[in-house]
């Protein structure tokens, strides 16, 4: 069996991903997304956004998915243990519906995206192997991976570059 691949040999450089600093808005963010992931000829996956505060460092991300439930406060997630179907409460989906065209969601995204991202607590270093990489984000359900090398953000390992390393592993 081959030894698993280093993150330094997998890692997308920081800044081909989209970033902003953290006061920026959600309307702001909605912008940024539609340029970089709906209308760019190259659509970098998974869509994730980099958050970042004055001294630029690394704050968290967030995806489209945060944004929209970053503009619907009074909806929570249902959750149904053990369903084989899955419940769309009908009640829940027509308020959402409806409000998405009030003021109130036009108020919401004006809110800073620090509100909405998801903090950053998990890293790999470069040194790293895409196995670790791979079990964390399995572990801690994310799409990407910040990579620090001197408590410094150099990049990020996407799940694409940690299941292409496991097929690789379970097909060879």
């Amino acid at each position: 069996m081959q030894e698993s691949k280093k993150i330094r040999d997998v890692m997308v450089d920081v800044f081909e991903f989209p970033h902003i600093p953290h006061w920026f808005t959600i309307k702001q963010a909605m912008g940024i997304i539609k340029k970089s992931f709906i209308e760019a000829d190259k659509c970098i996956f998974p869509q994730v956004v980099m958050v970042f505060d004055e001294k630029y460092n690394f704050m968290g991300t967030f995806t489209p998915r945060d944004i929209i439930k970053g503009l619907e406060s009074r909806l929570k997630p249902v959750s149904i243990k053990d369903a084989t179907i899955s419940y769309i409460d009908e009640n829940a989906m027509a308020i959402f519906e409806a409000s998405m065209f009030k003021e109130e969601s036009k108020k919401l995204a004006e809110k800073p995206v620090s509100k909405i991202m998801i903090p950053a607590k998990t890293f790999v270093s470069p040194d790293d192997t895409v196995l670790r990489a791979a079990f964390l984000m399995v572990h801690h359900n994310l799409a990407v991976l910040p990579v620090l090398d001197n408590k410094k953000l150099v990049g990020v390992v996407r799940m694409l570059e940690a299941f292409d390393e496991i097929s690789n592993i379970v097909l060879e």
